[in-house]
């Protein structure tokens, strides 16, 4: 059950760039929407056949649940903990040892609230292939250029570049040709680097996604890995205020 939860975890707080989310159990599902500090990705986690108390919580504080989750063994449970009508805590425990650990559970009503998405574009022109290769290359790509905050889609020929630190003046950059599933000449596009690298990192198991964007200043992603669906909507950086 930890690994399982800590990977759910992984697909929405993005090494750390999203720190609160309220999540929504069913009884076998467990989900949660989220948005980021600087309103550059909105996106949703489900993680399937996965038995939880039917519910409603605040995670204030993923990094801290995080750390306390990971001090436990493999075999470990998860249980919810009321006061009155109201979920308070996760209470953690090793089986194997009897070690616990608590999580104390936020107010709902201070979590940020992910907005309804609204007027999306009735089309994404243009489509490309992410696959492992381009996974590690685009990781690796930002990691070699830390100071890099944004990577920019370009078309010509119909033909697709992924560039990290694209600039009209010469910059250091890297150049990723991808494969092209729907083709139509969009203006030059950026989006936010770091985010999507982290984006990728916590799904660095996909064989096989998608990214469609639109002239519009928005692209998106889904995976389906396993028991888990993950979806990202990324803004333009042009658009992101």
């Amino acid at each position: 059950m930890k690994s399982k939860l800590l990977k759910f975890i992984e697909k929405y707080h993005l090494g750390g760039e999203i720190k609160s989310t309220k999540w929504s159990s069913d009884g076998s599902t467990l989900s949660t929407r989220f948005i980021s500090g600087d309103k550059s990705v909105v996106g949703s986690v489900d993680l399937d056949d996965f038995k939880f108390e039917p519910s409603e919580i605040g995670v204030y504080n993923t990094a801290q649940l995080v750390s306390l989750l990971s001090i436990l063994g493999e075999d470990s449970e998860v249980n919810l903990s009321k006061m009155g009508d109201k979920f308070v805590s996760l209470e953690m425990t090793d089986s194997n040892r009897g070690t616990t650990t608590k999580y104390m559970l936020s107010d709902l009503s201070i979590i940020p609230s992910p907005p309804a998405l609204k007027n999306l574009p009735s089309e994404f022109e243009l489509e490309v292939k992410v696959d492992p290769y381009f996974i590690s290359t685009f990781v690796n790509g930002k990691g070699a250029l830390p100071e890099a905050e944004t990577f920019t889609i370009l078309t010509s020929d119909d033909k697709v570049n992924v560039v990290i630190n694209y600039s009209s003046m010469a910059s250091n950059r890297v150049t990723i040709p991808v494969e092209v599933e729907t083709y139509k000449d969009i203006e030059p596009i950026s989006f936010n680097a770091n985010m999507f690298a982290s984006i990728l990192k916590a799904n660095s198991d996909c064989q096989s996604a998608t990214l469609s964007v639109s002239s519009q200043g928005l692209s998106k992603i889904n995976f389906n890995i396993d028991k888990y669906k993950s979806e990202y909507y990324l803004v333009s950086t042009q658009a992101v205020k």
